[in-house]
């Protein structure tokens, strides 16, 4: 073989050899040259195509080819990237899309505007892992939508009784997350669109609904965070942008949008991952309850104040849920669930527990905290529930195994 042929050139006379049914141009696309190449080439040393062999392959030829390979893989790899955004893409176009033509008529009701005290009470009613579109069939619980409306009913019913009684004239509702449960896989978004849209803006007229209720007697506050369970994409993630792109987000900002100039009500944006509320003088920490990962509470909760404390906010009251059994303790409390028990808190975290949720109520220096059970609905009148958004396979049964600190 003529040692002075270039690599290119051996790689022609190779191509030629193994693809001789291949055109020229094809031929210069193996081995990235254009075709004339190949012409003059195959003109001046296609004798010698038969005694072309691997021997021919140089080290510099052999790093050639695999710089070709790594850089076709990484071009697949980017291709495919680039498909699933433009699939996610329509697929929150589709979502954002539905819930536009849902929301588009939605009135604005009337509201109240309460004379507050200085004196008169405060409290928080505290709004954790709802679950709405959770379905849940077990020997001592089963929930749905319509069971939903009935225990958040009850949850404001015997509330307002409680609320009445120690003179509270304010407050807050605060929601520490999980109001939906999501389908976070791309394939189950992109069938669901409108299925996921009508369980996000059912949630939402449930809130709604809540939030009236309260006002007849009570001016009301807002404040929300997110939950792990209602985020879309497949991490939790930690920051703000993160967490925003989360159901729990969305459909808290529907009810604000709902509430629009409403009298009596007012909504506290704030970090969607810890938020502080100011309420009869306390300074309360709202969070999910996922950051805990300690089985010692207690110490958890002393490093998160400890946190606080650097930033010279001092922390008198920790609130969350997230592990759907309640706890009530001196420095913090956990809610348990509007759902109640549900495969996963009875199997995996080995909790017996019923469905409940924490009221809270401030007076100077005494606060009272207390559990509301929601397990029984007999005999009460759920909120209405929109039988057109509804009707829908939210979730089938085999699936069911710098801070501002608002201040009241």
């Amino acid at each position: 073989m003529n040692l002075e042929l270039t690599q290119l050139q051996i790689e022609i006379l190779k191509a030629k050899k193994y693809y001789g049914y291949e055109s020229y141009g094809q031929l210069g696309k193996r081995v990235g040259c254009d075709k004339s190449h190949v012409m003059r080439t195959l003109k001046t040393y296609g004798d010698l195509i038969e005694i072309v062999d691997d021997s021919c392959f140089s080290e510099e030829l052999y790093k050639l080819q695999k710089s070709k390979q790594k850089f076709m893989d990484q071009n697949r790899v980017e291709r495919k990237k680039f498909r699933e955004l433009v699939r996610y893409e329509n697929a929150i176009e589709s979502y954002g899309a539905e819930l536009c033509d849902i929301m588009t008529a939605r009135p604005v009701f009337h509201t109240i505007k309460h004379e507050s005290l200085p004196t008169g009470g405060k409290a928080i009613i505290q709004l954790s892992d709802p679950h709405f579109n959770e379905l849940i069939s077990l020997p001592n619980n089963t929930f749905d939508f319509p069971t939903g409306a009935k225990r958040l009913k009850k949850f404001v019913m015997r509330s307002k009784q409680i609320l009445k009684a120690y003179g509270v004239d304010e407050i807050f509702l605060a929601s520490t997350g999980d109001l939906l449960n999501s389908d976070r896989r791309l394939d189950e978004l992109l069938n669901q669109a409108t299925n996921r849209a009508k369980a996000t803006v059912l949630s939402a007229l449930l809130i709604e609904q809540m939030i009236i209720d309260l006002n007849k007697d009570f001016n009301v506050n807002v404040a929300w965070i997110s939950g792990n369970e209602g985020r879309k994409q497949q991490e939790t993630g930690a920051s703000d942008i993160v967490l925003s792109n989360n159901y729990d987000w969305m459909i808290m900002e529907m009810v604000k949008f709902m509430f629009r100039g409403a009298k009596g009500i007012t909504f506290h944006d704030g970090p969607m991952g810890e938020q502080v509320i100011n309420v009869g003088g306390w300074n309360v920490l709202m969070i999910h309850g996922n950051q805990i990962k300690s089985d010692n509470n207690m110490t958890t909760i002393q490093k998160i104040k400890g946190k606080y404390a650097d930033k010279g906010i001092s922390i008198q009251y920790v609130i969350f849920g997230h592990l759907h059994a309640a706890q009530i303790c001196d420095i913090y409390s956990r809610s348990s669930s509007l759902c109640g028990a549900n495969a996963y808190s009875e199997t995996e975290l080995q909790f017996s527990s019923r469905a409940s949720q924490n009221l809270h109520i401030f007076q100077g220096n005494t606060l009272d905290v207390l559990k509301i059970d929601l397990q029984n609905v007999d005999g009460i009148e759920g909120y209405k529930i929109d039988e057109d958004l509804e009707a829908y396979n939210a979730k089938s049964v085999s699936k069911v195994p710098s801070m501002n600190i608002p201040t009241i």
